[in-house]
């Protein structure tokens, strides 16, 4: 049973990481200056105000 755990623990554990890298990729790339200029030239009031009430990152996804 041990040998097993030792076996299947690094490859878990291996598996684990390589999801969390891309869970975590998207939250690492930062709104570029080209997605906060489209969003300023199509944003419809209610967008702008969310920006102001939830900052640039939120906003950007709420209207994406």
């Amino acid at each position: 049973m041990a040998g097993l755990l030792v076996v299947f623990f690094p490859l878990f554990l291996l598996g684990f990481l390589l999801f969390m890298e891309r869970v975590e990729e998207p939250l690492r790339r930062g709104p570029t200056e080209t997605d906060v200029a489209e969003f300023l030239d199509r944003a419809e009031p209610q967008d702008v105000q969310n920006v102001f009430r939830y900052g640039v990152r939120r906003s950007l996804e709420r209207w994406r």
